[in-house]
């Protein structure tokens, strides 16, 4: 969102603009730099301390940003604080006069200050500061050995998982909580070392990868029992580090290392490090990618033996055929099969298999077996072995499969992957299509659920029934239905329309109060005038007027109408 800072008090949210003029007023920007020439950063303290960096061009603000957890609009009430203190007292665009006595000097950047005293202060000097700071601010230290630790020679896992370790205790502090607050110095503190770890990815010094990936993932795992991650940080990290140790397996590595980092996925599974999370089992994916045999890949196979869980199960079994396939011959790799058939993606692969080589019987065989099944226990899927009995009908031309199966998904229109009404149409013989609607609308109507009455609706539409539409949105009035309905009943009903609109919007205005429940209602009454119901709104906004006159904002937006 691009704000223009002389005309920004007309593009943000007026609720928004005047927390922020607030929060200006009362001086809760503790801190105010310029980073760089147009690059600012502010402390705004709120409910807590919140860091806002913008960057202005051409006196607009082209990026803005604020660590608060604000998600309900483009601009937070700390952004238009800084706002104000960026066009008052900063760049005093309000001046009338650019030649003022009382104009302030500039003051120089953060970012030139910086440079000009790294050009003054000696070596020695720097060395001093460094090494003070690092014994009296913990926080100072652990992000300097986490940018510039890699330049240590007795790089090992230990190594990191200490320098990680003490960035995620220093973080959770006293109460051993890391909140959602402190997570920004972890975030910040941890980041050098995935971006240490890609440096050395591409000048492939590949231990160091190897070290910093697994150091990542046993500290960060263990994390998430003290530390709130509700902006998904720590699983960033560990996607991270997963993301690693996967492009590491698939590089030209030493043959030590390819056996180191395979023992570690074997043994980090076995020690259940990761268990409870996804990549407990995604571990093993990687080891796969460093098999050299079949030696190994039995260990994996028996490793995966060992998971429980019915989710984790499936996805064991899904991965074990893989490797079957891989290392074993076709007997075991049938056996294996036949005695997992249960498992929707195996069964879904040998159905596709199937289908390809038009094997149509064992495909048919394979989806009732699903339909018997998983029409209990998991009716969405037992609908996807209804999809595949479909499709194979269809390419076999068999009309009464065809209409059964079609019929069945129109009804049962949940994860729908085809256009079921279509289907049945152009396999019904025209005389008798409107019957089997009907036959349709009379077998659902008593059901009386949501995605009933929706397939009903659908077929009027279809079918342009809509004196039957109209009947039935009288029978669920609602503000929502009548727009949703309009633009098929327009033509034929828009007196009526106009009328059910009013008897609605009457009710609606007096019972939701609100500048936005007063625009939605403003929105409505637009749309009465495109029906040509003028008189219609004019009447309404008089009587809105009449009977609300201490309603300020919604007397300003029915002047918009």
């Amino acid at each position: 969102m691009r704000i223009p800072l002389n005309e920004f008090e007309q593009l943000i949210d007026e609720t928004i603009l005047k927390r922020g003029l607030a929060y200006f007023k009362g001086g809760a920007i503790t801190d105010f730099s310029e980073i760089s020439n147009g690059e600012y950063e502010a402390i705004v303290s709120g409910t807590e301390d919140y860091t806002v960096q913008l960057e202005v061009e051409n006196n607009a603000i082209i990026e803005h940003n604020c660590d608060c957890p604000y998600d309900m609009g483009a601009v937070c009430k700390h952004v238009v604080a800084v706002i104000f203190h960026l066009q008052q007292d900063e760049l005093e665009l309000n001046e009338s006069s650019p030649n003022s006595p009382e104009k302030k000097k500039k003051t120089k950047s953060v970012n030139q200050q910086v440079k000009e005293l790294l050009k003054a202060i000696s070596h020695n000097e720097l060395i001093e500061f460094v090494e003070e700071n690092c014994k009296k601010d913990k926080k100072f230290r652990n992000y300097f050995l986490a940018s510039f630790g890699h330049l240590n020679q007795n790089q090992s896992k230990e190594f990191y998982q200490k320098q990680i370790h003490s960035i995620l205790q220093t973080a959770a502090g006293r109460d051993g909580w890391i909140g959602w607050s402190d997570m920004k110095y972890v975030v910040k503190a941890t980041e050098p070392f995935l971006e240490n770890a890609e440096k050395y990815l591409q000048k492939k010094n590949f231990e160091n990868v190897f070290f910093i990936s697994t150091a990542l993932l046993e500290e960060i795992t263990k994390a998430f029992q003290f530390g709130d991650d509700s902006n998904g940080d720590l699983g960033y990290f560990v996607e991270s580090a997963m993301e690693l140790l996967s492009k590491l397996s698939k590089e030209e590595i030493s043959s030590a290392l390819k056996q180191e980092t395979f023992e570690y996925c074997i043994s980090a599974f076995k020690q259940k490090l990761f268990e409870g999370w996804d990549w407990h089992l995604g571990i093993l994916h990687i080891a796969g990618d460093l098999i050299d045999n079949e030696n190994e890949a039995d260990i994996i196979l028996n490793c995966l033996e060992s998971v429980n869980g019915e989710y984790e199960r499936e996805y064991a079994q899904s991965y074990k055929l893989e490797l079957l396939r891989q290392y074993k011959n076709q007997k075991d790799v049938e056996e294996f099969i036949n005695k997992n058939i249960s498992n929707s993606k195996i069964r879904k692969q040998e159905i596709e298999k199937a289908f390809e080589n038009q094997n149509f019987e064992r495909a048919i065989a394979l989806a009732k077996d699903g339909i018997t099944c998983d029409e209990q226990s998991k009716p969405g899927l037992a609908k996807d072995w209804y999809d595949w009995l479909l499709k194979i009908a269809l390419v076999q031309n068999d009309k009464p499969k065809i209409i059964e199966y079609a019929r069945f998904r129109l009804i049962e229109n949940f994860g729908a992957t085809q256009d079921y009404y279509q289907i049945l149409k152009n396999n019904i013989e025209p005389e008798k299509w409107h019957p089997f609607l009907e036959e349709i609308i009379k077998e659902v109507t008593p059901k009386n659920r949501w995605t009933y009455t929706e397939l009903i609706r659908k077929v009027y539409i279809k079918e342009e029934w809509w004196d039957r539409l109209f009947l039935m949105l009288k029978q669920n009035l609602s503000l929502e239905n009548i727009q949703e309905n309009e633009q098929y009943l327009a033509k034929d009903y828009s007196a009526e329309l106009i009328e059910l609109y009013s008897e609605r919007l009457t009710n609606y205005v007096e019972k939701y109060v609100g500048r936005n429940n007063y625009q939605t209602a403003c929105r409505y009454l637009r749309r009465m005038k495109k029906l040509g119901g003028n008189d219609k709104v004019n009447e309404l906004i008089e009587l809105f007027r009449k009977q609300y006159p201490q309603r300020k904002a919604l007397m300003d937006e029915l002047t918009r109408v």
